[in-house]
């Protein structure tokens, strides 16, 4: 059975859904580079092995990033999953991964890289916003797709309502991704593009608001 890593700097909404998808894989760890990181208890109490890297203690990213590696590696993950760790990574750590190393985004990407994608989307007026699983490269937010959930943008919408539905697909399509993973249906190929053996679904249009 593959193995899987999971990285957080907080709450960790999306560590969490993972935990209860019942996932064809085994949760190695979940590691933090905040000690404070709410996740971590959740981790704990479900008796999977945490660890903290405190970035606050390395004078630079690139020994941060060695001493977050060397944690990592003592579980000899196969896959590396990104639930809202907040900290931009050098780029010899993505390259160290290659093919491992996921991350989950709160838009439709290429739309939106960065932070504050939601109150982004609404100030711009679009109609259709979502979240993306890619696969990580050392151009931030810009990795190989490997899936995306799209929801309507609601006329009374805030930052923290377009926020909710997002996270909501966010737990189902992150947990997706990493079920195909294991499974061995998707994968990066020799090209850094996203390969896979999952059959498309029939083509359907999404329009929002509705045609008449």
């Amino acid at each position: 059975m593959k193995s899987v890593v999971i990285l957080i700097s907080g709450r960790g909404s999306n560590m969490q859904a993972l935990l209860e998808a019942d996932l064809p894989c085994r949760i190695a760890a979940v590691i933090s580079n905040r000690a404070d990181a709410q996740g971590l208890e959740i981790a704990r109490t479900r008796g999977i092995p945490t660890a903290v890297v405190p970035h606050r203690d390395y004078a630079d990213r690139a020994s941060f990033d060695a001493a977050l590696a060397a944690a990592i590696d003592r579980h000899a993950p196969d896959v590396i999953a990104l639930a809202g760790f907040m900290r931009i990574l050098t780029d010899h750590f993505v390259e160290r991964y290659r093919g491992k190393l996921i991350n989950i985004h709160p838009s439709l990407l290429p739309a939106y890289p960065g932070i504050d994608t939601h109150e982004r989307a609404l100030r711009d007026g679009i109609k259709i916003h979502g979240c993306t699983v890619h696969f990580v490269t050392p151009t931030l937010d810009h990795g190989p797709i490997i899936i995306q959930a799209a929801v309507p943008v609601l006329r009374d919408d805030t930052p923290e309502s377009l926020s909710a539905r997002v996270l909501g697909e966010e737990h189902r399509v992150y947990a997706q991704a990493i079920r195909w993973l294991c499974r061995g249906q998707v994968w990066l190929n020799k090209e850094s593009r996203t390969a896979s053996d999952r059959l498309e679904q029939p083509g359907a249009a999404l329009v929002f608001p509705g045609l008449e």
